[in-house]
């Protein structure tokens, strides 16, 4: 199964390489990556177009910033795989772990996967504790309204078979993303799975850029696509 690899990236100069190095060595041999730069100012834009346009299958320059849903719905749209995942485009998340995603897919026993940091035994760094506090709780909220048990809602690795993500509407430009995909996959009845993952966390003097604010935006999104959006029609055939 051909994997798209959609990497939404704004600011990373210093990782950006890095992280297009290790998706072509995740051991994947039938893959596409798309990068899209949501108008980053660090000199980002140069090194994809000097280092990383032979790399990557396509690069999409966003003429405004316009957050990471935004970037995802671009990317989402030019996917050509049988699955798709998400990959930030910092050093957090393994990309040799992609197969580890995609099993449940590959069986037929999934439509979507998320790759939990709170489950399994693979190595975690230990960073902010109001972080994992906030991620648990948006998690449990969501999981009220959704009725459905993950433990890792606001994972960056979010893989889906492309016939559901394309059957999607992404709305939500920023981080509200996470939420909003999340009740939208339930709505439908998707199957979903999950698997442990490592997870190399980053400190803000590293880059790391979700706040407080974004947190808000979660509980706003849990509230709009499970209740106030809770008519919008299945239009996915499972």
């Amino acid at each position: 199964m051909k994997l798209s690899v959609v990497i939404p990236c704004y600011n990373e100069k210093d990782t950006i390489k890095k992280i297009v190095d290790a998706v072509k060595n995740s051991g994947i041999e039938e893959q596409e990556i798309i990068i899209v730069d949501d108008f980053s100012t660090d000199g980002t834009r140069l090194i994809l177009e000097n280092e990383i346009s032979l790399l990557a299958d396509k690069i999409i320059y966003h003429e405004k910033n316009m957050g990471k849903g935004a970037a995802l719905r671009t990317g989402f749209k030019e996917a050509t795989g049988g699955a798709v995942i998400v990959q930030d485009a910092d050093l957090e998340y393994d990309p040799k772990e992609y197969r580890l995603l995609m099993e449940p897919i590959i069986s037929g026993d999934a439509d979507a996967v998320y790759g939990s940091r709170f489950i399994g035994s693979r190595p975690h760094r230990v960073v902010y504790f109001w972080h994992m506090v906030g991620n648990r709780f948006l998690t449990v909220l969501s999981n009220m309204f959704t009725n459905i048990n993950l433990t890792d809602m606001e994972t960056c690795y979010k893989m889906f078979k492309k016939n559901v993500i394309g059957s999607i509407e992404i709305e939500e430009d920023r981080f509200g993303f996470e939420p909003e995909i999340t009740a939208k996959i339930a709505k439908k009845g998707c199957k979903i799975y999950e698997v442990g993952i490592s997870y190399y966390g980053r400190s803000y003097k590293e880059g790391k850029k979700i706040g407080w604010k974004d947190g808000f935006r979660a509980i706003y999104a849990i509230l709009k696509y499970n209740i106030w959006k809770r008519g919008q029609r299945r239009d996915y055939k499972l």
